[in-house]
């Protein structure tokens, strides 16, 4: 399982988890609480509901970099370029814009 927390203008907005069952986006309850919080994205609206999909959401998998930057990315980091959430683990830390993903490392007991 790979997941990461979802930062919105320096500010946590949710957590993006990938599992054998595929991808889930779940807003943060203290996100939603905010009067001033805004979806990462037009097509993920504010919600308590969790998003959930067998594919990396398109707006998450759109911060990953092209072209030769993703080549780059890929020989340095040795991730296969269809590993979208590694990927995206690896290179959005300091997206440009309000969006920053930082990976969760999991603890072993």
């Amino acid at each position: 399982m790979k997941q990461a927390k979802v930062y919105m203008h320096k500010q946590l907005a949710g957590i993006l988890t990938e599992d054998e069952n595929g991808y889930m986006f779940l807003y943060d309850c203290r996100y939603l609480e905010m009067d001033d919080a805004e979806a990462v994205s037009l097509t993920m609206p504010l919600t308590e509901t969790p998003y959930r999909d067998k594919m990396l959401f398109p707006f998450f998998d759109g911060l990953i970099p092209e072209g030769w930057l993703l080549d780059i990315a890929g020989r340095s980091w040795k991730i296969n370029q269809r590993d979208r959430m590694s990927l995206l683990l690896a290179c959005c830390k300091d997206c440009i814009g309000a969006v920053s993903i930082i990976p969760i490392e999991n603890e072993m007991p």
